[in-house]
């Protein structure tokens, strides 16, 4: 009886140090890794909660760009680091959609520990302003006139943007000429230049642009209009695409193996950051509706994703590389 007597003594022992780590936490600065550049949906999401988690904690928080390989060089950062709390991650849908298109991954996707949904949000199909179509039945017909002519730009290969395109096309049984760039703010200025046509982004990063002028907005991606740009109208409204539904998201994650009391003691902190009228009123105001839930649900929740993407990466004939 006394060896299981020890043992159980070494547990307790061991429940009763990551207890009181979870308590103490934070107790220094937590680093929060954006896999995407400065200037897009994933970016902005992760400044508003970073300021709204560093005035709720007293403890700096610092957003870290590392952007690369969509998403994957990010994700890599947080896979490798110590699952103490103090480095974690913002998952998006684009994340997942680059774990479709690879047979190797550096880090197991399954083994990241998911900690809070924070967000959903819609894209917005935005093209410039002298385009020859005003909406999504308009660029539908130019597309099926110049197969493969009309440009589409995204933030990147195998990003949410590019796979929303991609839904298009396989949705609408058109042909867009897909082009990526590095980031979003790049997409962005090349469709504002007119080096490509279309651009599928995020509301957030696209609304300024939108409200100035210098690009027009076609539809946004989700079932219903959005609080940010009200008179846009969804790509369903246009009876050719009933069951065209893209919103991409946000949440937090962590490293492999985080004790589940620190875990819960950080989700607790994002839910209640999240729950804050004023940070609600910002996330709002950037184009996202604000969305939390338990470590568990948001675990179910990229399982699910992974699933969904996957299938129109095989319908679009993505190889995975």
């Amino acid at each position: 009886m006394r060896i299981p007597f020890i043992l159980g003594v070494v547990v307790w022992q061991i429940l009763g140090v990551t207890s009181a780590l979870a308590l103490d936490w934070p107790q220094q600065p937590i680093h929060l890794i954006v896999s995407f550049g400065a200037g897009g949906g994933a970016d902005i999401v992760a400044r508003v909660i970073a300021d709204a988690m560093q005035a709720r904690l007293g403890t700096p928080v610092v957003v870290e760009n590392k952007p690369g390989a969509g998403g994957i060089l990010g994700n890599e950062i947080v896979a490798n680091a110590v699952p103490d709390g103090y480095t974690l991650g913002i998952m998006t849908a684009g994340q997942i959609i680059a774990a479709t298109t690879r047979k190797e991954m550096p880090y197991d996707t399954s083994a990241l520990t998911p900690v809070s949904h924070l967000a959903d949000a819609s894209l917005m199909i935005v093209t410039y302003p002298d385009f020859p179509a005003d909406n999504i039945s308009g660029l539908i017909a130019a597309a099926k006139l110049n197969p493969s002519k009309i440009v589409f730009a995204s933030a990147g290969f195998g990003a949410t943007q590019h796979f929303a395109g991609e839904l298009f096309k396989q949705a609408a049984g058109i042909d867009l000429l897909h082009v990526p760039f590095r980031s979003s703010p790049e997409a962005i200025n090349a469709v504002v230049s007119k080096q490509a046509d279309v651009l599928f982004d995020t509301v957030s990063a696209l609304i300024g642009q939108v409200r100035s002028g210098a690009l027009k907005a076609l539809a946004v991606t989700g079932r219903t209009r959005i609080p940010a740009a009200p008179t846009v109208p969804t790509a369903i409204e246009s009876g050719l695409l009933p069951d065209y539904d893209v919103t991409t998201w946000y949440g937090v994650f962590g490293p492999p193996k985080m004790p589940a009391a620190i875990v819960n003691r950080i989700n607790r902190a994002v839910n209640d950051v999240i729950d804050d009228e004023k940070v609600h009123a910002r996330l709002i105001a950037v184009g996202v509706a604000v969305r939390g839930s338990t470590a568990s649900d948001f675990g179910s929740f990229m399982s699910d994703e992974y699933a969904r993407w996957n299938t129109v990466r095989e319908a679009a004939g993505i190889a995975q590389q």
